[in-house]
């Protein structure tokens, strides 16, 4: 028996018809689909601390159930004491079962416990159809133990569409059931 994450189920079974319906599709293949997700997080302060950079690989694997890597600098930049080659993030790129798992968890757990949360700003579209936003504190995940945190990090998370617009791609996110602030 094989398993098949809830919110990919949902997509094809009410998400392309609603879509395919509301912008006139001749062909299920053009309704947008969720290619991945992109969660990365920048570490300033690892220039001085390297330890910094394996506690949040550690978190950012325990938080998305997918292995993270460090992020290394391209280039030298004297000012912020910065050389070639320093791991000074970490990022991680889900796809398939683990992307739609992720994208269940953040939608029905983790945003609710941001504190003051009104919905997402829609704002973060980048004109074609792919949605960026920041969260600011990586503890809204269950999967963090608050006690053992000795820092708070934001992380950037990138949802890629196969959308042509801004218009298509907000609304295969509202049909994931997105939060998006109300206008």
């Amino acid at each position: 028996m094989s398993y098949t994450p809830r919110l990919r189920e949902q997509y094809q079974a009410e998400i392309i018809p609603a879509l395919t319906e509301k912008f006139g599709y001749k062909s299920s293949m053009k309704v947008p689909k969720l290619t991945k997700i992109v969660v990365s997080q920048g570490i300033g302060d690892a220039v001085a601390d390297k330890k910094l950079v394996d506690t949040a690989v550690e978190d950012l694997s325990r938080i998305v159930g997918q292995k993270a890597v460090a992020t290394i600098s391209k280039k030298d930049i004297s000012n912020f004491k910065l050389r070639k080659g320093m791991p000074i993030g970490t990022k991680v790129t889900l796809r398939g079962n683990n992307m739609y798992n992720f994208l269940d968890r953040f939608i029905a757990v983790a945003l609710p416990r941001t504190r003051d949360f009104r919905g997402i700003n829609p704002k973060g579209f980048d004109g074609r159809g792919n949605f960026n936003m920041g969260v600011k504190e990586h503890i809204i995940f269950p999967e963090i133990d608050i006690d053992k945190v000795n820092r708070m990090m934001g992380m950037d998370i990138t949802f890629v569409t196969t959308a042509d617009s801004d218009e298509e791609g907000k609304a295969l996110l509202d049909a994931f059931g997105f939060p998006f602030q109300k206008k």
